[in-house]
């Protein structure tokens, strides 16, 4: 019997834990932190997105829907290892034919930044879902001018493949694929 499709291991994701952070669900507690990231000016800047203008109570009811609703991807919460939620991490545009999806990451909690946590995040998630599923490629895609995503991203092990532009914003694209051993990840 081979390994579970990508979507099926997906769904079985409990907590994955590495040297600085823990990786778990999403749950309805991190609302209010993600609320505070997705109104925050240069947070959304780095990811080409524009701050949400809805009120609390607004947010809250779209996030339990898609907290709660199926869907073809998987989102989850970053922690320190001492519990403290400080980004988010998903895999989304899961293809099972083409056994590949797109990533993407961000440490909402900025003081936590350039000191490892996004790295340690990555290497976690790409070995779990490399060594539990059947995908064979992850790609991001990081605004041209982040070169500190760029410097996280090939120390993770991803490598430059192209660039895509959407509206006024250039993104590098940027993919890795499974190891031999997922264990030997870049960085681990």
């Amino acid at each position: 019997m081979g390994k579970p499709s990508a979507f099926a291991a997906l769904n079985e994701l409990t907590v994955l834990a590495g040297d600085k952070v823990r990786l778990r669900p999403k749950r309805l507690q991190d609302a209010t932190n993600d609320y505070d990231w997705r109104r925050d000016v240069e947070l959304c800047r780095l990811d080409a997105a524009t701050p949400i203008l809805c009120s609390y109570e607004e947010f809250l009811e779209s996030y339990v829907e898609e907290l709660y609703r199926p869907s073809r991807s998987y989102r989850f919460a970053i922690e320190t290892t001492d519990g403290r939620h400080i980004g988010n991490c998903s895999y989304f545009n899961i293809d099972e034919t083409k056994k590949e999806s797109e990533m993407g990451i961000m440490i909402g909690d900025r003081s936590y930044w350039n000191r490892g946590f996004g790295t340690d995040a990555i290497l976690i998630s790409l070995n779990h879902f490399f060594s539990q599923t059947n995908l064979k490629r992850v790609y991001i895609r990081t605004l041209n001018w982040n070169i500190r995503a760029h410097k996280c991203f090939q120390k993770c092990g991803f490598v430059p493949c192209g660039q895509t532009i959407h509206g006024d914003y250039t993104f590098v694209l940027m993919d890795t694929y499974r190891p031999n051993n997922p264990n030997k990840l870049k960085g681990k």
